[in-house]
């Protein structure tokens, strides 16, 4: 009943927030019927979006009230109670802000205030259902906050087997593959497209193909320098983890001088393609490439169980980038899309760090499940996934994205809650296997929704 009603509170916070964009408010002025009719035909769009806001308050009224009754009638915790029951209380307001702004020319201020009670609803409901799904006894970690306590989790990870091709095409073919994994490709796609998102909200219809392409391209290039330094720097521990003991320089596949050259190349190149663009870009490429390689591989990583959140930063930067690359300049759309990728990032990864917890632990990497065990690791991840949805709605205040934007956020959001939650009953590898997709579907819908919504619609 929590994750229903969470999610249908943020239906309500999201078309709320397109409502207002889209002026459909407008089509219903009076309540809380619309001009004096309970019942109102469905062929104006305006209309039906306004009246089905209406009707969707009230069965989710009936929700959070069905909700909070049920959290007092059994044995539940006093902080779910006392969450519930604060949502339950600022519920009200929330529907007379909405009835005034119905009803009246709505101030910028009170459309606002709106915006964030409703936010603030539905924190308080994700935060009930974080304490509620908390198992009664937490696991305990397997490691401290000192890396270098951090026991193996079982003996070093084994070396692969070498199985090198004989002749000179399948040997050029695997040297050229071997460079082609030093760029970490699987990371392109979802960071181009965080790059193409930013520029379409920049630009909207008017992009143009060439910044696209030269944008794109100065991007995949970066991408590639900072996977080939992150190579190098990690070769040795590399070597001690499972996922990670056949990659090209942990294995010797390719020298560490030839791999060094290789990524300071793909630098140089990115930054030409930036330039092509602007100086801001390329400055912004060149601070990506320096803050994945060096704060985060060298500093972040190993040195503190914060490492996922802060080293979100990186992730974000092409945001910045996109943005930067049409205006010359860093705008709140950018930023609040930076801020998405930056919340979305450990509710995605942490994912991936309980699955492959005891290879953290063997590499001796401070992860969030190795120093302060799983349970907190899955409360960590509904946590962020719900400040990662309320950016979202952010997103949608302070653009012009329209319904396909919000209807992809509320979908793929509730498949991502509905994986998570299964995660805290579960607690298996394959669970958090499942999560982590449902991550990558969710930020990969929404931002080919953002870039939908901005060229298109």
């Amino acid at each position: 009943m929590l994750a229903g009603t969470a999610i249908g509170v943020y239906l309500l916070v999201v078309v709320g927030a397109t409502t207002a964009l889209t002026d459909a408010a407008a089509a219903c002025p009076t309540w809380p019927a619309c001009n004096g009719r309970w019942l109102v035909p469905l062929d104006d769009p305006k209309l039906a979006v306004a009246w089905g806001h209406r009707v969707a308050a009230l069965g989710v009224a009936l929700a959070l009230i069905g909700t909070t009754v049920l959290a007092w009638w059994t044995d539940t915790s006093r902080r779910v109670r006392a969450a519930l029951t604060a949502s339950a209380v600022l519920y009200p307001a929330q529907v007379g802000l909405g009835a005034f702004a119905a009803t009246t020319a709505t101030p910028a201020l009170l459309s606002a205030v709106h915006l964030v009670v409703g936010m603030a609803i539905f924190g308080g409901i994700v935060v009930a259902l974080a304490w509620t799904l908390e198992p009664e006894t937490f696991d305990e970690p397997t490691g401290v906050e000192d890396p270098e306590e951090v026991p193996d989790a079982h003996d070093p990870a084994p070396s692969p087997t070498d199985g090198r091709p004989r002749g000179p095409v399948a040997r050029a073919k695997r040297v050229g593959f071997a460079y082609f994994r030093l760029m970490k490709p699987r990371l392109m796609w979802l960071l181009c497209l965080v790059a193409s998102a930013g520029m379409a909200l920049a630009a909207g219809p008017a992009l143009r193909v060439e910044t696209v392409v030269a944008t794109l391209t100065g991007g995949v290039l970066s991408i590639g320098a900072s996977g080939t330094f992150n190579h190098v720097l990690e070769r040795d521990i590399d070597k001690k983890m499972n996922r990670t003991a056949d990659r090209p320089a942990a294995t010797d596949q390719i020298p560490v001088r030839n791999a060094v050259a290789f990524g300071v190349l793909l630098a140089a190149l990115s930054l030409v393609a930036f330039l092509t663009v602007n100086v801001l870009a390329a400055a912004l490429g060149m601070f990506a490439i320096l803050f994945y390689s060096v704060i985060y591989t060298l500093l972040l990583k190993p040195n503190t169980v914060q490492n996922t959140v802060i080293g979100g930063f990186a992730g974000a930067l092409p945001a910045l980038i996109g943005g930067a690359a049409v205006t010359g300049e860093i705008g709140l759309p950018a930023l609040v899309l930076g801020g998405i990728i930056f919340l979305w990032t450990p509710a995605h990864f942490y994912n991936l760090a309980l699955a492959y917890k005891d290879d953290y632990a063997r590499g001796g990497f401070p992860m969030m499940p190795v120093v302060r065990g799983e349970a907190v690791t899955r409360k960590h991840i509904l946590l962020y996934l719900g400040a990662t949805l309320l950016s979202a709605v952010l997103l949608s205040a302070v653009t012009t994205l329209g319904w396909v934007y919000a209807g992809t956020s509320v979908a793929f959001g509730g498949l991502f809650l509905w994986a998570v939650v299964r995660l805290h009953r579960e607690r298996t590898e394959q669970a958090a296997f499942r999560s982590f997709h449902a991550s990558n579907a969710y930020l990969g819908a929404l931002l080919l929704a953002v870039v939908a919504d901005a060229l298109v619609f």
